[in-house]
């Protein structure tokens, strides 16, 4: 796998692009983008674990990974999506298990940075979770 690395330009576009942090201005996806750190992994790595404790958020630069949930395939995600928000806020338990279908480059954000952000950036707080609460409605109704 090679190894590149991508400007805070393109790591904003990407991060725009993820619905957690669609509503944010350019200026806050700048200050978010200095905060995500680039990772490579290798085809076959664990990223989350159904049931373990987590404290980073990933967004998919290129490559592809599998959900599972309670063992289960659920779907596949690719660029420009995001998972394990859920982690950034309380550090607790992950829903899904998520392994690297092919060899992967990310942008991660842990909790610790993220609650930097919140502190530094408060206006990033309100667009999250007015993004969470739509997602939680949007849940509940399709359960329903």
């Amino acid at each position: 796998m090679s190894v590149f690395r991508i400007g805070r330009g393109k790591k904003a576009e990407l991060l725009r692009g993820v619905s957690l942090f669609s509503a944010c201005s350019n200026r806050e996806l700048a200050r978010i983008s200095s905060l995500a750190d680039e990772i490579e992994v290798p085809e076959g790595r664990v990223l989350t674990r159904q049931g373990q404790p987590g404290t980073e958020f990933f967004v998919i630069v290129d490559g592809t990974a599998k959900v599972s949930v309670r063992g289960k395939r659920t779907t596949t995600l690719g660029p420009g999506s995001g998972f394990g928000e859920m982690s950034l806020f309380d550090q607790g338990p992950r829903s899904a298990t998520v392994a690297a279908l092919t060899d992967m480059h990310l942008l991660v954000l842990d909790s610790r940075s993220f609650s930097s952000l919140i502190h530094e950036v408060p206006s990033v707080a309100a667009k999250i979770f007015r993004e969470m609460a739509q997602r939680l409605r949007k849940a509940e109704s399709d359960a329903v």
